[in-house]
């Protein structure tokens, strides 16, 4: 058995390669894309190593077994390398003897091919889920709800919601409709997901494993910026505080259509008849959210590794 006993420890000098570092801003090397530095960036980047820091003190909440991740490995900054860690987790490279094998790739399209040699009774996680598109992710939550997202904006009349089929693209804007159907481009309802300041809109991020709802980020920004991936607050949230019984068992249904086991979806509630719809999911989550309060973080990340625990292996201890 290969096992990475010090993987999550020393991590950092490792991962700090996925990045090409210049005079004004970095690169990441996968994707080419350029960040500048600012002083809103360095404060991002300062926030983030303070919640890294936080968990790698943390002690396990549980006794020790392996997960691997192909075919890629997961990096600090993805939810699941905090939570994994935190349940107890040794990094393995052999799939074949590893407790728990995750697929991970940080893409919207994925093959998912589960390894030929695996340890007998190891969990696979994802392994279902090679499609999270907008239009997939349409589909799911209509099979799941009954209620239609995606609309033809050739057909339809009045405003609508025009983005990329390509997960995190956070490309997302109002289109008036009759409107040509640009190829890659997803068209949905404009859902009016306004709180009770009108000149907020609310994203509910929900975290879930093995299907189950496990807690909410509420992610606030101006009306404005509703596409963008900058919050002016988040606030921590369990599932049952946000959500009805009837509205977490649409929930799950929706990640079982999905097959998604492990990650978080995008929620909106609409402000005209209080329904949800599900607008984006993403299983190689980032998080959990900059803005979040460094407790609400660790206490976040504690019940997801409880939520973990249970559903790869079945014990919490």
């Amino acid at each position: 058995m290969s096992i990475d006993d010090h993987a999550f420890q020393t991590a950092g000098p490792v991962w700090l390669r996925d990045f090409r570092f210049g005079l004004t801003g970095l690169v990441v090397r996968k994707t080419g894309a350029r960040v500048p530095y600012s002083p809103s960036v360095i404060a991002e980047v300062a926030a983030w190593f303070h919640y890294f820091l936080a968990v790698r003190a943390a002690p396990p909440i549980g006794a020790p077994f392996t997960i691997a991740f192909t075919p890629e490995r997961a990096r600090p900054w993805y939810l699941v390398w905090a939570v994994s860690r935190m349940a107890g987790a040794r990094l393995s490279n052999d799939t074949s003897a590893a407790d728990v094998v995750m697929h991970f790739e940080d893409a919207t399209i994925t093959p998912n091919k589960a390894p030929l040699k695996l340890k007998r009774g190891a969990t696979l996680i994802n392994f279902h889920c090679p499609d999270v598109s907008k239009t997939r992710i349409a589909l799911s939550f209509e099979r799941a709800t009954g209620r239609t997202l995606t609309l033809d904006p050739t057909q339809h009349t009045g405003l609508a919601v025009e983005k990329s089929e390509i997960n995190g693209a956070h490309d997302g804007h109002v289109v008036q409709c009759p409107a040509h159907w640009l190829p890659g481009k997803a068209y949905q309802r404009l859902i009016d997901n306004r709180g009770s300041d009108l000149t907020m809109v609310d994203d509910l991020r929900t975290c879930t494993v093995g299907g189950q709802p496990v807690c909410v980020f509420i992610k606030r920004r101006p009306l404005a910026k509703r596409f963008q991936n900058t919050n002016t607050e988040v606030l921590f949230r369990m599932p049952a505080e946000v959500f009805s019984a009837e509205e977490m068992d649409q929930i799950t249904a929706f990640t079982r259509e999905l097959g998604m086991d492990w990650g978080a979806i995008d929620v909106l509630r609409h402000r005209a008849d209080g329904k949800l719809y599900v607008v984006d999911a993403n299983k190689t989550d980032m998080g959990p959210p900059i803005a979040l309060p460094l407790a609400d973080k660790m206490k976040a990340t504690r019940l997801l590794a409880e939520a973990f625990r249970v559903f790869a292996l079945g014990t919490r201890t």
